[in-house]
């Protein structure tokens, strides 16, 4: 035997009803349609997926108007399991009232957390859809739930309205256990729903709401059988607007309150829909005369034309349809000359259900309803109000686009100029300037900024210092630390009187009210914004100062973001200078000039060196380390340091840069510790070029790792970029790192540089490399004048990297101060190489130094004779020092030690440090060079460091 509809519960009724059959009679009539509309929108009950959101209004009038009613709803249910939820007018759940608090550990995100949203085009038949839906009080229990997560569930819902506008602003929903489901719910619902309604009507103007009154009780003398009365009146949400469409329609009304004109505007909607906003002059009771703002939709997307002829005895607009195929939808009667609005109780819908009627369906189906009701006055105040807002919007945007602070106070003056104030003038102290700490703002102001609407204006010129007088606002502003309003300052006596030439100034130019705000930013005050007002005879007021404050906290908040930041940038460049060269060591291989600028962002990790090496030769190096800011500019000071202890022992190019390579490896790993998922990154990386130059061959050996390739610029002006392997960049490790050697003849120019002079999004590398020859391209040109030039043509307008540039003009030794002998390993010819060096330095005037050097070379040819091998060879250079090398093709190096009373040697070596200024081993490819330097002035009248060890020379020992 089959069951009857009527026999069936809410279970077998829906499970029915899935498997396709009838239902009729045994589902209450809502929730069988919402079961209807979910299955055609092809929702499956076990995979209805709620969309989540972002886009809410927390801090809409809704949640301020609900918070307190939903905080006596959780008291009332508290120890309860009650969910009580306020959902908006899409159904995007904005706050969530638990009656247990241990709820929330046990109840799936969509049940627990706002933002999903409860449509019943995504729930399906649920207590917040089906409210939207129906638009009145309904109650859901378990199995009449669609989703089948929601079967041991009820709740109870009901929508939550505007009372001036009658539309939808969201919905109260309580949820329980079906368990416990109570009918006395539906009154307490009832009564919060319409206490939020309540708070809501609240927040709009007394006036207002008497107008609203006028205008229903007008809407009610409509005659019976007029086609405005028939049917129930309707709501713009019914008809397809969403809210975005009704922002719309409110902004427009807003502007056709604040004209206070009869008009008909058709507005466009997004979709290609119009819309005909009426505009009707209405009078409350008590005679205050304001405006009501109809909107009439055509059905479907015809067009509807309205005129705006006015009905003689009420003054109100008539609205008629002058398309033949939409019949008039009737006029408002208003209120006859003497007559009286009364108000005998709060207007009530036609359904009872206290919320009033804003809409009307007429027969072919376009809709009517009520948008806006207000006093053209309060209108005005609105749009002022919404531009106010526009003003700040963009000023979010437009204020603190930079990290610097004189930019961002001008941002805040063009912001407000000319939509505040005529005129703005804006006083910051040195020290917020320099990026530090004002310790009395009131005492070291400078204008920094003059903006207004003409050239001439009467102020202080920017980076004036300003003085401040006792009474004037300025420094009122600043004692009190609030903003100051001057509506007159004509009438501001006690301020002219204390400088009356500087008011003078002020009032001929017009300017007659004053806003003077206190740039306050984490409880510093940064400076003074000033703003006037000339050309508008309207003074400033409340509204303004309020607004003027607005700007000045947002404009203070990125000022003091642009001192803090000026603050460290200045530490870091400062960095970054220290540990820079200050200046070269002499040397005459070279003639060197250089730069260096660093980036508008920020200090990087650029670098160069100028290294004086043995044998009269010179390292020329540059680099640049990845990244910006204070840990760049530290490693960058390692590395340099690094580069010169590499370059003291005397390595050729590409070993220095496999020690940095290692370095950077080694800092690299530090910086990112034994875990690499700790999220630092370390150095990354660096890049470097090294390159070694011997003036007494011109002959200049570089290797790079992963830097640009440097320029050659000829005697003749002639510009190359030498072929040099690139290598990997510093810190990938594993890697060889290969040499070049180039014939430099005097007079030439080697240019070295780091990326940023030549990468720049604006233009092309190799646009910029041309750049580069043809500033180049000069002969005899001084470095000083090369680095200028190529500064004037190639470096960016605003670098986004650092720029380090290092000119070099290469200079030969003259071979006639150049000596070389070449020796077998005979012991017998050590004397004989001691006369010849003795003759050449009295050839080039250096008797003071003969004995010196002869005891040093003795010393060190005994030393290759004893333990090197052949060939040997002597060589004197005569530069700035005198420098002996002595070099064989052994690879074991002599050590400097302390010898015993007993030993017979080992004194040698000390004789030679004692002798020479510096000296060491150089490593060749076919064995070393000890090499030492003296020093060409021999103080007079003391015995040598040897004369005190030594009667006799050849008593020396070898060492």
């Amino acid at each position: 035997m089959g069951l009857v509809a009527e026999d069936i519960g809410p279970a077998l009724a829906r499970e029915q009803f899935l498997d396709g059959g009838s239902v009729e009679g045994a589902v209450r009539s809502p929730i069988l349609s919402s079961w209807q509309r979910s299955r055609s929108l092809g929702l499956s009950p076990d995979g209805c997926e709620l969309p989540f959101t972002q886009d809410l209004d927390l801090d809409g009038r809704l949640v301020h108007a609900a918070t307190p009613v939903l905080d006596r709803l959780r008291a009332m249910f508290n120890g309860k399991n009650m969910n009580v939820a306020l959902a908006d007018e899409r159904g995007a759940v904005l706050q969530r009232r638990f009656g247990e608090p241990s709820m929330v550990r046990h109840l799936a995100a969509i049940q627990s957390v706002p933002g999903f949203v409860f449509a019943e085009e995504f729930g399906g038949t649920n207590g917040i859809g089906l409210a939207l839906a129906e638009r009145r009080l309904i109650n859901i229990y378990g199995a009449e739930h669609f989703a089948e997560r929601s079967q041991s569930n009820a709740c109870s819902a009901i929508p939550v309205r505007d009372l001036l506008s009658g539309r939808i602003e969201g919905v109260l929903c309580f949820g329980y256990p079906h368990t416990d489901a109570d009918p006395a719910l539906d009154l307490v619902i009832r009564k919060a729903a319409g206490v939020i309604e309540r708070r809501l009507l609240e927040q709009s103007s007394v006036r207002e709401r008497a107008l609203l009154q006028a205008y229903l009780d007008a809407r009610g003398l409509v005659p019976a059988g007029d086609a405005a009365g028939n049917g129930r009146l309707g709501e713009l949400g019914a008809s397809g607007l969403d809210w975005r469409d009704q922002m719309i329609l409110k902004e427009k009304a807003t502007e056709l309150i604040s004209s206070a004109q009869r008009a008909a505007v058709e507005v466009s909607l997004p979709g290609g829909r119009r819309v005909t906003l009426l505009s009707r002059p209405v009078t409350s009771a008590s005679g205050v005369e304001g405006v009501v703002i109809e909107a009439v939709l055509p059905s479907g997307h015809e067009r509807l034309a309205v005129s705006t002829e006015t009905d003689a005895p009420s003054g109100l607009l008539t609205q008629q349809a002058l398309t033949p195929t939409v019949p008039p939808l009737g006029h408002l009667p208003g209120l006859a000359p003497g007559r009286e609005a009364t108000t005998a109780r709060p207007p009530r819908a036609p359904d009872g259900s206290g919320t009033p009627g804003v809409g009307e369906r007429t027969a072919d189906g376009a809709t009517s309803g009520l948008v806006l009701v207000g006093e053209p006055g309060v209108g005005q105040y609105a749009v002022a109000a919404r531009r106010r807002l526009e003003l700040l919007s963009e000023a979010s945007t437009r204020i603190g686009t930079t990290l610097d602070v004189s930019r961002t106070a001008r941002e805040l003056a063009e912001m407000a100029v000319p939509r505040l104030a005529d005129y703005v003038t804006i006083d910051l102290p040195e020290a917020v300037l320099r990026g530090e700490e004002p310790t009395d703002p009131g005492k070291d102001l400078h204008r920094t900024v003059v903006h207004g609407i003409r050239e001439d204006c009467p102020f202080y010129p920017a980076g004036e210092r300003v003085d401040l007088q006792p009474v004037t606002p300025q420094l009122r502003c600043l004692t009190n630390g609030e903003a100051v309003l001057e509506p007159d300052l004509r009438s501001a006596s006690g301020w002219i009187a204390q400088d009356p030439v500087r008011a003078r100034r002020l009032l001929d130019h017009d300017l007659h009210s004053l806003i003077t705000v206190p740039l306050l930013a984490r409880g510093i005050v940064l400076g003074i914004a000033s703003f006037y007002r000339a050309r508008d005879p309207a003074p400033f007021g409340d509204d303004d100062r309020s607004l003027a404050q607005e700007l000045a906290t947002r404009a203070a908040i990125c000022i003091d973001n642009a001192r803090r930041y000026t603050r460290e940038h200045t530490m870091v460049l400062a960095l970054q200078h220290s540990l820079l060269p200050h200046g070269f060591p002499e040397q005459n291989a070279v003639e060197v000039a250089h730069r260096y600028m660093p980036a508008e962002s920020g200090v990087g990790g650029d670098w160069f060196d100028v290294i004086p090496l043995s044998g009269t030769r010179v390292a020329l190096v540059v680099g640049d380390v990845v990244g910006h800011g204070l840990h760049a500019a530290a490693t960058m000071g390692r590395l340099r340091t690094a580069a010169r202890n590499f370059a003291e022992l005397d390595l050729p190019p590409d070993e220095v840069l496999t020690h940095l390579d290692n370095l950077v490896g080694r800092l690299d790993r530090e910086e990112c510790g034994e875990d690499p998922s700790n999220g630092n990154t370390g150095i990354i990386g660096a890049t470097c070029l090294y390159a070694i130059y011997d003036p007494t061959s011109q002959q200049c050996t570089m290797a790079r790792a992963g830097h640009p390739p440097p320029a050659l610029v000829r005697p003749d002006g002639t510009v190359i970029f030498p072929e040099l392997p690139a290598g990997p960049p510093l810190g990938l490790g594993g890697l060889p790192f290969e040499t070049a050697e180039f014939h430099l003849p005097e007079g030439s120019q080697l240019v070295l540089y780091t990326d940023g002079l030549i990468e720049d999004r604006d233009r092309d590398f190799d646009t910029a490399l041309e750049q580069l020859r043809r500033a180049l391209a000069s002969p005899n040109r001084p470095p000083e004048e090369t680095c200028q030039a190529v500064v004037e043509a190639v470096v960016p307008d605003h670098p986004a990297d650092d720029i380090a540039l290092l000119v070099a003009r290469t200079h030969t030794l003259d071979p006639q101060r150049i000596a070389t002998w070449d020796l077998p390993a005979d012991p017998a010819l050590v004397s004989t190489i001691r006369g010849s060096v003795t003759r050449r330095l009295t050839e080039w005037g250096l008797d003071e130094v003969a004995f010196a050097t002869e005891l040093l070379l003795s010393e060190l040819v005994t030393n290759a004779i004893r333990y090197g091998s052949d060939p040997i060879q002597v060589r004197l250079l005569y530069d700035r020092t005198l420098t002996c090398e002595v070099s064989d093709t052994s690879s074991t190096a002599p050590h400097l030690r302390h010898a015993a009373t007993t030993d017979e040697g080992g004194r040698g070596l000390f004789l030679v440090a004692q002798l020479s200024q510096s000296w060491g081993t150089r490593y060749t490819a076919d064995g070393k060079v000890i090499w030492a330097e003296c020093a060409l002035e021999v103080p007079g009248g003391k015995a040598g460091p040897a004369e005190v060890y030594f009667d006799n020379i050849d008593d020396i020992p070898a060492i």
